[in-house]
């Protein structure tokens, strides 16, 4: 069997109940690999649950409310409780908004702290009121990086002499990074992740197993970024969504456990489930050198041996599908401009990012510069102007290598007079402490800062779209001048909106090539040829006269780096500072709801509950609220970024005397359900194919005259005139990161059901959770094949017979046809039937 499919055993045997956990679902599981097991369900238990804080606080107010609600129909609300351990880390709310200074990340913490305290204050209660909840308070690193290096226990030693393996899930989809130290993980929504906590199973597919031989060794001049972009165009290509995939063979040995963990991270971008490295002799020497207790290490090699869990690259498993990479073929490349998949190979940008302005901006002349502003800086601004240089996230600043390449290419760079380029806006985000602390020790930092790459916080930020305003005049060229604007990260996320609404072109890139793109300052360049920049005496600078030899990046890491800094970086990992610990705090099993509070309301998905589910009816008089294209993300339909103060979330605080400045991001107000359903498919980028030509959060309102409206104005119609809501979507519908708002916002506008060619797995759970309806075309069948426009009345027939049909009719204005009911399981349709999977719970809890 695949290493993860073991793990599945194990878990199904040690909680098997004859219940939840039947016999028939070990029998499945024995035998995978076969059609008939694809088809099989089973419920598995997590050992933990993962949060961080803009899924954790509305993941929270829900339970609060469920407390609340408890209390109402006469139980104890104390009841209501995390059943297994729970760890959330603060890492989502800082906001790059001051760079290039050496008080940057003062002032972003104190920024945060200003716009966060009410929902850290909220957090500090659930510390207090919830057992099983720790909480690693802000500051400390990126929530995928503080598991890599302190959280994971890999493998479990818990009461009463049980050792198990760590089954981690987490509210960010790239809870998968854990995977590369050997820890079955995988990202769910935050709705299930509400579900696991309070002690409920994760119902799930047997999944085939994609297995993944990696041959040779990286080239010189190619880094860990580049291996990962590769494999992401690769599995994509292939195509793993709903599947695990698995790395084996010689290959994997020449692989550090940062190098693992930057390809784990990225499996919600190649669409797996998980992406999966055994354990061997390098994780033993990661957990050992990383600062784990040596009763702890020594425990992870015994039972990895013991239950056939140690690595074996002669071993290969049975799995469903075989692919076969050789690392010696990777080469420097860059992703993008609006996909993590789309690989570009470095000697390549010019010409890509020139083919992809002629296609959005047909009157663009990159040749052309604009005039500077009067009063301004005094620098010419062309198309492909890089406005964002972010060395960011936890894909890549876990993994020293690329860090200190970075660095070295900062510090080979000022030494020959080069400077990053003034409208370049550069951030320096690492995942933890220790990152600073190595670059410190190797005398490396000052190097950094001399590009402006000065530490902006230690969070997502830019990954995420807390990237900040960019420098005035590209701002301003951009809004006033139609100026394509481009940004370079070294993150995982590059889709249309995402970064910052005025960037265009967006490039994910090694941590050294973000320090090449903001000396260069354009993407219309070729970094293999042209120059980097001059020297003072005017002497061209080329990219290989920075870039170091895989020999010195491995010898700074060796003088540089020490376990004492994990040691030390992790000592006191759930204290906070002076800020965390001086928060007031309330007391008690019920949280005090204030109604002035703008970032806190309790949430109305109980208001009405019966002690008994409703019987389950057909949709009658449906219409279309969104019709929207293939690959729509999480991030399209879920409110993101920051708040427009002219947006209906951002008119609704106005009104409630929050100043402009203040509005913040929807990220930091997840826990206002009243805000969040204003901004769900609000994305500046989103494209509704009822309204043609306009771009944002927009749609046709049938329920008046047909015209132009805000998709929140148009859904408050719907629901006075009583009308339900369904959304029409393409391929892949809900990809991206796993976003709970995706789903509840969408259910809060009335929408009942979301018709598309396919769903992304995570996306579709959420979607039942909120007992909202995934319907999927058969195949062959899409909107336009059917010859739907989106102005059709819908009926949705046969809704009570979901439990013994896998098909419902849908009529539309006289068309008649079929579609698949994307309830997969039992389980879900179990949810399905209780209107979420919330009520589910709570139902059982009043039991």
């Amino acid at each position: 069997m695949p290493y993860t499919i073991r793990i599945l055993l194990e878990n199904l045997l040690r909680n098997e109940d004859g219940d939840r956990v039947t016999r028939e679902q070990i029998q499945a599981v024995l035998g995978w690999g076969s059609r008939r097991s694809f088809a099989a369900t089973v419920d598995v238990h997590p050992s933990r649950v993962f949060l961080h804080d803009t899924n954790g606080v509305p993941a929270f107010t829900d339970i609060a409310a469920m407390r609340d609600a408890m209390h109402v129909i006469g139980g104890d609300p104390a009841a209501v409780n995390p059943q297994i351990p729970s760890e959330l880390v603060v890492d989502h709310s800082v906001i790059a908004d001051v760079f290039g200074s050496s008080d940057a990340f003062g002032r972003n913490v104190e920024l945060e702290y200003e716009r966060n305290a009410e929902r850290y204050r909220f957090l500090r209660w659930g510390q207090s009121s919830f057992c099983n909840f720790h909480i690693v308070p802000p500051g400390k690193g990126i929530m995928h990086q503080v598991n890599l290096e302190r959280l994971a226990r890999v493998v479990v030693h818990a009461e009463a002499g049980w050792a198990y393996p760590d089954l981690c899930v987490g509210t960010d989809s790239h809870t998968t990074m854990v995977n590369g130290v050997g820890v079955l993980g995988w990202g769910i929504g935050g709705i299930e992740a509400e579900a696991a906590m309070l002690g409920e199973s994760l119902n799930m597919l047997l999944p085939p197993v994609v297995g993944v031989r990696l041959m040779g060794t990286l080239p010189d001049g190619s880094t860990a970024t580049d291996l990962v972009l590769t494999i992401t165009e690769l599995l994509r290509g292939h195509g793993v969504v709903g599947k695990f995939v698995e790395f084996h063979g010689e290959g994997v040995r020449a692989l550090s456990v940062p190098d693992r963990a930057t390809i784990a991270n990225m499996s919600p971008e190649f669409g797996s489930t998980c992406a999966y490295f055994p354990v061997d002799e390098e994780t033993i020497r990661y957990l050992r050198f990383t600062g784990r207790m040596a009763e702890q290490v020594a425990l992870v090699e015994a039972y990895a041996k013991a239950q056939c869990l140690w690595h074996r690259p002669e071993s290969v498993a049975d799995y469903t599908e075989t692919i076969e990479l050789d690392l010696g073929t990777v080469e420097p490349s860059l992703a993008g401009p609006h996909r993590p998949q789309d690989r570009v190979p470095l000697a390549e940008t010019r010409r890509r990012f020139r083919a992809v302005l002629a296609e959005t901006s047909p009157d663009a002349d990159p040749d052309v510069a604009l005039p500077p502003r009067p009063g301004g800086a005094g620098y010419e601004l062309r198309h492909g102007a890089v406005g964002i240089a972010a060395i960011t996230s936890c894909t890549n600043t876990s993994n020293p290598s690329v860090m200190v390449a970075a660095a070295l290419v900062a510090r080979n760079a000022a030494r020959l007079g080069l400077r990053s380029k003034p409208w370049v806006k550069t951030t320096l985000s690492p995942g933890s402490r220790v990152v600073t602390d190595y670059l410190d020790a190797a005398g490396l930092t000052p190097f950094l800062e001399e590009l402006g790459f000065h530490l902006t916080g230690y969070g997502c930020m830019t990954c995420i779209g807390a990237s900040g305003p960019l420098v005035a005049e590209v701002q301003d060229a951009a809004r006033n001048e139609e100026l394509t604007v481009a940004s370079v990260l070294s993150g995982n996320r590059n889709f249309a909106g995402r970064i910052n609404p005025d960037v265009r072109q967006n490039y994910l890139a090694s941590p050294p090539l973000v320090v090449a793109y903001a000396i260069a300052g354009t993407m219309d360049t070729d970094l293999l040829s042209d120059p980097l920049g001059h020297a003072p005496d005017g002497s061209p600078v080329f990219l290989g006269d920075v870039w170091p030899s895989p020999e010195e990046v491995a010898r700074v890491m060796e003088t540089a780096i020490t376990p004492q800094m994990f040691t030390a970086a992790y000592r006191d990992v759930f204290e906070g500072d002076a800020r965390w610990e001086g928060l007031e705090q309330e007391k008690g099993n019920r949280f005090g709801w204030d109604p002035e509070s703008d970032y806190l309301r309790r949430p109305p998905f109980f208001d009405g509950m019966s002690s008994e589910p409703e019987p389950v009816e057909d949709i009658k008089g449906a219409r279309v609220l969104v019709m929207l294209g293939d690959s729509t993300t999480t991030d399209h339909i879920s409110p993101a970024g920051a708040i427009p103060a002219n947006s209906p979330a951002g008119l609704y605080l106005r009104q409630r005397g929050v100043a402009r400045s203040a509005c913040n991001t929807y990220a930091s107000r997840r826990g206002n359900h009243e805000v969040m359903v204003r901004g769900a498919f609000a994305n500046v980028r989103l494209r509704n194919q009822l309204v043609p030509g306009v771009e944002g959060g927009y749609t046709a309102s049938f329920a008046e005259d047909g015209g132009l409206r805000t998709v929140y104005d148009a859904a408050v119609a719907y629901r006075a005139a009583g009308i339900p809501l369904v959304v029409l979507g393409g391929a892949l519908y809900g990809t991206g990161s796993s976003r709970d708002w995706a789903a509840k916002g969408p259910a809060l506008l009335g929408v009942r059901a979301v018709l598309a060619e396919s769903f992304e797995r995570i996306h579709r759970s959420n979607l039942i959770g909120m007992g909202v309806l995934p319907l999927q075309y058969r195949p062959g069948q899409n909107a336009r094949s059917l010859g739907l426009t989106g102005q059709e009345v819908f009926d949705i027939r046969g809704l009570a017979d979901l439990v013994d049909s896998a098909t419902v009719t849908v009529r539309a204005d006289g068309r008649e046809f079929d579609v698949i009911v994307r309830l997969d399981t039992d389980r879900e349709r179990e949810i399905y039937r209780h209107g979420g999977i919330m009520r589910l719970v709570l139902r059982r809890f009043q039991r």
